[in-house]
């Protein structure tokens, strides 16, 4: 894919970020000395992290140039990496791996999650959060879109670009981190966003999910998409009392302590 967009990102970031601040309140460390912000994106989850854990040592990563372009630019004084969660291997073990929103964009996660777990120092918290609305509208639209248009050939797959069988149910990521944790606490929350339009949804999603379909399309195919895109979302998500549309966005969280 093409390299990501912070501005479309944060455009969003009070709701974006919300989660990042709920993980972060369950997390049941003290004062840890390295605390790697894994996914960093443009540096509003490690704001959190460092703000909660003044003492530490904050390490962002992100595999985006742009992002830590823009993360670096936030906190100036924060240390910042590129570096690819799949293979992501510390200089020294971390008392906290915080992987806020990324962890959904890899595959394997019956490895992935215990590998990222062994990680860590003894003690140490692996804190994930991810977005589960593959199965929401805004999602299962695009796939339809996808295969529906005169795009479905250059697009390919709709099931690959939209990470179907990526995600696990949030009970199989209880059963992957017991068996090596002290603690394991998950649990899944589906937040409501006001959004003022379909217009609104569709910016929300180009930044991150819908990024797999527009990104092989021409600028002629990328309208056509998106308008059609557009207007099944608009049926989708009808106008509440004020006017308003509502957002259903699952996410799935996950916190595991290893023991002391």
């Amino acid at each position: 894919m093409a390299d990501w967009n912070p501005a479309l990102y944060t455009r969003f970031e009070d709701e974006r970020t919300r989660p990042a601040a709920e993980l972060l309140a369950r997390v049941p460390l003290d004062a840890p000395r390295l605390a790697c912000d894994l996914g960093c994106g443009p540096g509003n989850s490690t704001a959190l992290i460092a703000a909660r854990f003044p003492d530490a040592e904050v390490l962002g990563l992100d595999s985006s140039p742009a992002m830590l372009e823009s993360a670096r630019g936030r906190l100036p004084d924060l240390t910042f990496a590129q570096a690819d969660a799949a293979t992501w291997v510390p200089e020294r073990a971390p008392d906290l791996i915080f992987a806020n929103a990324v962890l959904q964009w890899l595959p394997d996660h019956a490895t992935l999650l215990p590998r990222l777990f062994g990680l860590l120092a003894p003690g140490g918290v692996l804190a994930v959060q991810m977005p589960d609305n593959l199965a929401e509208p805004t999602h299962r639209l695009m796939r339809e879109v996808a295969a529906a248009g005169p795009w479905a050939a250059t697009i390919g797959d709709p099931a690959v670009a939209g990470r179907l069988g990526r995600m696990l149910e949030p009970a199989a990521y209880y059963d992957l981190l017991a068996p090596l944790a002290a603690e394991v606490d998950v649990w899944r929350t589906a937040y409501h966003h006001r959004m003022a339009d379909a217009a609104a949804i569709v910016d929300w999603v180009s930044a991150t999910g819908l990024r797999p379909f527009l990104d092989p399309l021409e600028p002629g195919e990328k309208a056509g998409f998106l308008a059609a895109y557009t207007g099944a979302i608009d049926a989708a998500y009808t106008p509440r009392s004020d006017g308003q549309r509502l957002l259903a966005f699952p996410r799935v969280f996950i916190v595991a302590r290893k023991a002391p």
